[in-house]
């Protein structure tokens, strides 16, 4: 056993019937060649205990669909995770999140199988996608063993390639939300910001169509030659 190994936290002991829940979740394909609006999308965001990567925990999780091009309401997720040793930090100043709230929460195990079930196969949307996905992963690797293998798009990389003539490079959600003129009735909660998310992601969709990008796989591409090229321009 390598010396890393120590070093990681143990997993949680998972029941028989979650062990059959977490071997029952379906294995989430490559982006594909259909339309961007027959994709089931499932947009997300996670309020965490703040942001260091491999010290800090997933406090909430909120998610939406869109679905046939639009958001559909009849399918959303919103869970707070029970943390026994979680401490009060200044990010509860943002988030709202403070020490009754994350005793009372669900357990994480059955918190994170349930949103799995509810992602299915689906890829996964994010406004700045590397840091939720990163913390998503470890969750779910610490509290069930699971390795988290969904496709990921950013929004906040989606948007600069989309509408370049906005001159707004690396902004945040409400800089994209101002933009566009568009109203979050509350944020820094979780199932508020992934439904603004998802608004965004619905005109930053209908920006690709007009550019000639029509399928999920067709935009992760763009986005990853976008990318490229930004990286290269930093040099």
């Amino acid at each position: 056993m390598s010396l890393f190994a120590w070093l990681r936290p143990a997993s949680a002991v998972l029941s028989a019937e979650q062990q059959q829940r977490r071997e029952g979740l379906p294995v989430a394909p490559a982006l594909g060649e259909c339309s961007l609006r027959e994709q089931r999308w499932v947009v997300l965001d996670l309020e965490t205990s703040g942001l260091n990567l491999n010290r800090d925990q997933v406090l909430s999780i909120g998610a939406v669909v869109i679905e046939d091009g639009a958001i559909d309401f009849s399918q959303q997720f919103e869970r707070t995770l029970q943390r026994t040793d979680h401490k009060l930090s200044p990010s509860v100043l943002i988030h709202g999140l403070g020490p009754s709230a994350i005793a009372a929460g669900s357990d994480p195990v059955e918190a994170l199988l349930d949103f799995m079930a509810f992602v299915g196969d689906s890829p996964l949307l994010a406004f700045h996608a590397p840091f939720d996905q990163h913390m998503l992963g470890r969750a779910l690797k610490d509290s069930l063993g699971y390795r988290l293998q969904h496709p990921f798009l950013d929004v906040a990389e989606m948007a600069p390639l989309l509408c370049p003539q906005a001159h707004i490079r690396e902004a945040g959600l409400d800089d994209w939300m101002g933009y566009f003129k568009l109203h979050a009735g509350e944020r820094h909660h979780a199932a508020a910001d992934a439904l603004a998310t998802a608004e965004l992601a619905l005109i930053l969709f209908s920006r690709a169509r007009q550019q000639q990008i029509h399928s999920p796989l067709n935009l992760q591409q763009r986005l990853s030659q976008w990318k490229r090229r930004q990286q290269s321009h930093s040099f």
